[in-house]
């Protein structure tokens, strides 16, 4: 998601074609996890997930009952450490994440996941989410312990069993090591800019997704 002059025109010149980075499913067609993690007591819990640009998954994400609070970050990578200049340009394997706390007394880790592969992105795209593309942008659960991992696991071969989307499922599962927030720039950043050109072409269906499948 650089903003150089030459990228956004490239980028303008393949609207008609990218600008939708969802699969196109339904949310009520996406059923709930059969398999989901068990909270005892009380307090948050976190999850930290890659599905693109994270000024879009972090729009999603924060308009989501339960949810208490969303952080954009980088995760996975190859150096540690992170910044956005050397992320963009796939120089270190990091992928553009968020870590996302919850209120597990409200909404459910599997609960979550469900929104992910429903509204927040296309859990189909390799490697890229819509005019986005590079291992940056990939598609990736990052779990913390061996019950997160289960779960997502499990989740991934019940949709792909049912053949839910029209293609296999190519997101994939890597154990968090650690989180880096991003720079201030980009935090809230849909809440900052709401008439950024980027969010206009790429957040509305996200948004309208995440509607239906919070009726559910």
């Amino acid at each position: 998601m650089n903003r150089t002059l030459i990228q956004f025109g490239i980028f303008a010149l393949l609207l008609t074609s990218t600008a939708c980075t969802q699969a196109d499913v339904e949310p009520a067609k996406v059923p709930s996890p059969a398999k989901d993690v068990e909270h005892g007591g009380k307090g948050t819990a976190n999850v930290v997930l890659a599905g693109g640009c994270f000024w879009c998954t972090e729009a999603v994400f924060e308009r989501v009952p339960g949810v208490t609070n969303v952080v954009s970050g980088y995760a996975g990578g190859t150096k540690e450490s992170a910044e956005y200049a050397a992320v963009s340009a796939g120089k270190t394997d990091h992928a553009e994440v968020i870590q996302v706390t919850y209120d597990p007394s409200k909404i459910s880790y599997g609960q979550l996941l469900r929104i992910f592969f429903s509204a927040a992105h296309d859990p189909t795209q390799l490697n890229r989410q819509g005019p986005d593309s590079g291992r940056q942008y990939r598609s990736t659960i990052f779990y913390a312990g061996d019950e997160q991992k289960s779960v997502a696991e499990a989740y991934i071969k019940q949709l792909n069993d049912a053949k839910v989307f029209d293609k296999p499922i190519a997101t994939t599962l890597e154990s968090l090591a650690a989180f880096y927030p991003a720079e201030a720039y980009h935090q809230d950043y849909a809440k900052v800019h709401p008439d950024d050109g980027y969010l206009k072409q790429n957040l509305p269906q996200k948004l309208e997704k995440l509607a239906k499948a919070l009726k559910q």
